[in-house]
């Protein structure tokens, strides 16, 4: 079987094979757009709203250390600064070893709104960070949790009022969102740049309904819905996922928000070593197995559609009859790409990597990718 083409005034015979090739590459476009003009996009054209000046409901910060003296003692003021009527700060103190206690033993000294949970060895039952987690939750005194890391710092002295509870009792659960320190060097981008399309598909996936993950950087939620649904019982024998596994499970169309002010974002200190990095990932991959079937599905094809995209452009190379045709798709696809990820770039604070975006697109298809074969190999892995 052969077909004829019309193509810049020239006919192109193309056999069964190329036929089929082209096809898929065709539906492979037309999936990748789907996810970039209607689930992304409309995070990158919904106006931002200014959280109003209501009734501010107490809140409970929890952050867990283990071995965090040093971010702490930077990080730690600007949260305990925030300009906010009502709120107390639990740091949970996880064991350390490096100082930590020392220094949260002074800090609550100053700041009456500092309440410090020990971890100590011995314990049982410890499961890694979703222990801490849970010893922090119990200890709040407020209904509202609002959670970062120690390493974190607010990008502004209005971050609480941005993440406080909603005016909607229903809204159970707060997504926020977390940009890495930029750094010089390939690596940072890479950093910055998986973190940005990690927090666009879930915040645009949440505006459409279908909320499936946070990160414990900056999220929030109530102490009855943790407790209402047995905290992390579900997951505790997996070192990762006290936020999107938590979140995977309770959020829904109802009960879930988003806010990414510029004001709510919370500034976090990257992984300086490639093997830091994909230690990161690998934690943060073995959660999502745990995810919801429908996320699985939605969360694989991406990959695997985007994966197949750029194999079939490879393939069509190769055949002299498609390579204008496979290379015509490929810029198409770059250039409505390039409409909407830059705009949500310099939306989510990182609109220097805008000019990068075609380069780092494709680097961080292939890390993704040897993240996922590496995951199979590697099992263990651990919080600190």
């Amino acid at each position: 079987m052969r077909a004829l083409l019309a193509f810049n005034n020239t006919v192109v015979e193309l056999n069964i094979l190329e036929i089929c090739l082209l096809g898929a590459l065709v539906f492979c476009f037309f999936v990748q757009l789907y996810f970039s003009l209607f689930v992304h996009l409309k995070l990158a054209l919904i106006a931002i709203k200014v959280i109003p000046e209501t009734k501010k409901n107490p809140i409970s910060v929890v952050i867990c250390a283990r071995n965090e003296s040093e971010n702490l003692q930077q990080f730690l003021p600007s949260i305990l600064h925030q300009e906010y009527p009502d709120f107390e700060v639990i740091v949970v103190n996880d064991r350390s070893w490096d100082g930590t206690a020392d220094f949260l033993k002074e800090l609550e000294k100053k700041y009456a709104h500092l309440k410090v949970v020990t971890v100590a060895d011995g314990d049982k039952f410890i499961a890694g960070k979703k222990f801490a987690v849970t010893m922090g939750i119990k200890a709040a005194s407020n209904e509202w949790l609002v959670f970062t890391d120690a390493d974190c710092e607010p990008a502004s002295s209005n971050w609480l009022a941005q993440m406080q509870q909603p005016l909607n009792d229903s809204t159970e659960i707060v997504l926020g969102y977390s940009p890495y320190f930029k750094k010089p060097g390939l690596l940072n981008a890479l950093i910055r740049f998986e973190t940005f399309f990690t927090a666009v598909n879930y915040l645009s996936f949440a505006l459409k309904g279908m909320p499936y993950m946070g990160v414990g950087r900056n999220m929030a939620y109530k102490k009855s819905l943790f407790f209402k649904n047995k905290g992390f019982a579900a997951h505790m024998h997996i070192p990762s996922g006290d936020d999107d596994l938590f979140v995977n499970a309770n959020a829904n169309n109802r009960n879930t928000e988003i806010r990414i002010h510029k004001e709510s974002h919370v500034w976090s200190e990257p992984k300086i070593s490639f093997l830091a990095y994909l230690r990161q990932k690998k934690r943060h991959f073995g959660a999502g197995k745990l995810y919801k079937p429908k996320h699985k599905f939605i969360l694989s094809m991406q990959i695997i559609v985007q994966f197949l995209f750029y194999a079939f452009i490879i393939t069509l190379l190769f055949f002299p009859a498609t390579l204008y045709i496979s290379l015509g798709i490929f810029a198409l696809s770059i250039l409505i790409r390039s409409f909407v990820y830059p705009r949500l770039l310099k939306r989510l604070n990182y609109g220097g990597l805008s000019w990068w975006f075609p380069v780092l697109d494709i680097i961080l298809f292939v890390f993704l990718v040897l993240n996922g074969i590496l995951s199979i190999f590697v099992k263990k892995v651990e919080w600190k």
